[in-house]
């Protein structure tokens, strides 16, 4: 796996104030679980970036649905300046991403819809993280991801029986890379997504 980029003084920084603005807000509404809390950088933080190295080329924009508190999406959008629009349903969510955005001057949009609802146009890059099954996460996320468009989608240890069942539905390309993170996890490097064609 590609090494991490590192990060600028000023990244760091503005990834601190987010860490700072996620354990604090995590005490009224559930971004991360409360235990989480002294451990953001590793766990959730570092997570995160780890997909920075594995993205493709330089796109334009990219979306993160089912964002949450802006994992991996925020994150991603302060360590690389790339734009992303950040997908939630939960109203509560949503101020947090604003709030967060606004204090680490991160290039976000933030969309307050189900995903399904969501009227964005496909981007070249896409991510969620913790979202739902592979199946139905690729349901959710081919409508929104740009022609020969990157997945990137970090999987826990259910990661192979996920793909064995994503594969009854859709074609597609995929390179497993390690996490740096958690040894029983792997981020899903998703290219040539299409559904498969059901017979009549």
């Amino acid at each position: 796996m590609p090494p991490d980029p590192p990060l600028t003084p000023d990244i760091a920084r503005r990834l601190d104030i987010y860490a700072e603005l996620l354990a604090r807000w995590t005490r009224r509404i559930n971004l991360i679980s409360a235990g989480d809390r002294a451990q953001i950088w590793p766990r959730h933080i570092t997570d995160s970036l780890q997909l920075a190295a594995l993205i493709q080329g330089r796109p334009d924009r990219a979306i993160d649905i089912g964002s949450g508190g802006g994992l991996p999406g925020l994150v991603l959008a302060i360590a690389t300046g790339i734009h992303f629009t950040l997908i939630e349903a939960d109203l509560r969510k949503c101020a947090f991403l604003r709030e967060a955005a606004r204090a680490t001057a991160a290039p976000v949009s933030v969309v307050p819809r189900r995903i399904e609802a969501a009227a964005v146009a496909p981007a070249p890059l896409l991510t969620a993280r913790a979202l739902a099954p592979l199946p139905e996460l690729l349901g959710l996320a081919a409508p929104l991801l740009a022609p020969g468009g990157q997945l990137l989608l970090p999987k826990g240890a259910g990661a192979a029986a996920e793909l064995t069942a994503a594969q009854t539905r859709w074609q597609m390309r995929v390179v497993r890379h390690p996490s740096a993170t958690d040894p029983s996890a792997s981020i899903l490097d998703i290219t040539g997504l299409q559904r498969v064609r059901q017979p009549d």
